[in-house]
């Protein structure tokens, strides 16, 4: 009797229990749990939605691991797979998911190949043409890619809405025009240390009016003739100006137009004054986050006026190195801005 009851949970019970407990595990736990009995075997394969996910982060041979895993019936419905920062991938695993398991691929929509550095043109040809339903993708901090990569994008990958290309060094104005002609519905760009990219390029790139998130950190060379555009992008929440050393008041008072932004960086925007300030104030009236480190050409005028405009919204301030603000102690800011919580953005 004892026994059939044991059958019965095995049968019944232990697989919803499972199911419930493995949906708040990592992907490398479950993996994990994989080898702890048959029954458990059984019942975390036969829930697909476990298996949509392919974590290989900061792993060592994460490209072989890739294949194999890709080799694998359960990754046949695979929508993300995460390289991040991981060792030993390079484009013949690329080209292997061509040309092995492009089956298995065929739903992915997000690609993280952030720090992948050994990963060049020919790798990402690949694996465009193999992932066509792919919306998110990232290759961070890669100086191998160039253009040729963003060809072979927008080529084989119709549907992107969120584009990393942070320090790809290589990339240029080429690259935004392409993006600019055929991603009408992007949302998030990040272009920071691009450093080839001009006021040409970005204002190709501007043309993507869907974009929410804007990264142009450490561009010094671009001017106002590009950053007055950014005044036309209605659903933009997020800017990085960071290092903006040509952004004036005239530039700054055209972003805001942006009624939507909720997060704001211009540090080190050392042109910057009041002025520019108080029409990013008087327009963006949801700021939550505002960082106005190092510019020495702002005082306590632009805070009055992100307070009379923004107090009930701002929750992060940076005002440090800004000398010509006066009331920079966290007791008057508060003041100020009474739901202040963090000070300080860089350190």
């Amino acid at each position: 009797m004892a026994e059939r009851g044991e059958e019965a949970w095995n049968r019944e019970k232990f697989p919803r229990v499972l199911e419930i407990v493995s949906s708040r595990l990592s992907q490398r736990d479950l993996c994990s749990l994989l080898l702890l009995s048959t029954c458990c075997y059984r019942a975390l394969i036969s829930q697909p939605s476990l298996w949509k996910v392919l974590d290989l982060r900061e792993m060592n041979k994460a490209g072989e691991r890739l294949i194999s895993a890709l080799s694998l019936d359960r990754y046949q419905h695979v929508e993300k797979i995460d390289l991040e920062f991981a060792r030993d991938v390079y484009d013949e695993h690329l080209l292997l998911i061509k040309s092995k398991v492009m089956e298995h691929v065929r739903h992915l929509e997000s690609l993280n190949l952030n720090g992948c550095q050994k990963i060049s043109d020919k790798g990402i040809e690949a694996v465009t043409i193999a992932c066509p339903k792919l919306r998110i993708f990232s290759i961070y901090w890669n100086v191998r890619v160039t253009d040729m990569s963003i060809k072979f994008l927008v080529k084989h990958c119709k549907h992107i809405s969120y584009l990393n290309l942070s320090g790809c060094k290589s990339i240029s104005d080429q690259s935004l025009l392409l993006i600019g002609d055929n991603y009408k519905e992007l949302e998030e760009l990040n272009i920071t240390r691009c450093i080839k990219i001009t006021d040409n390029g970005l204002q190709n790139v501007l043309r993507c009016i869907t974009l929410k998130s804007l990264n142009l950190y450490a561009l010094s060379s671009l001017t106002d003739r590009a950053y007055e555009k950014i005044g036309f992008l209605a659903h933009l929440e997020f800017l990085d100006l960071c290092g903006a050393q040509n952004l004036s008041d005239c530039g700054l008072s055209s972003i805001a137009s942006c009624r939507k932004l909720l997060s704001l960086n211009l540090t080190w925007c050392v042109r910057v004054t009041d002025v520019g300030v108080i029409k990013i104030a008087e327009g963006c009236r949801s700021l939550e986050f505002l960082s106005l480190f190092g510019i020495v050409g702002v005082t306590d005028g632009c805070l009055e006026a992100l307070s009379k405009y923004c107090s009930n919204t701002i929750t992060t301030l940076d005002v440090n190195g800004c000398i010509g603000i006066k009331r920079r102690r966290h007791e008057e800011l508060l003041k100020l801005f009474p739901y202040l919580k963090c000070f300080k953005v860089h350190s």
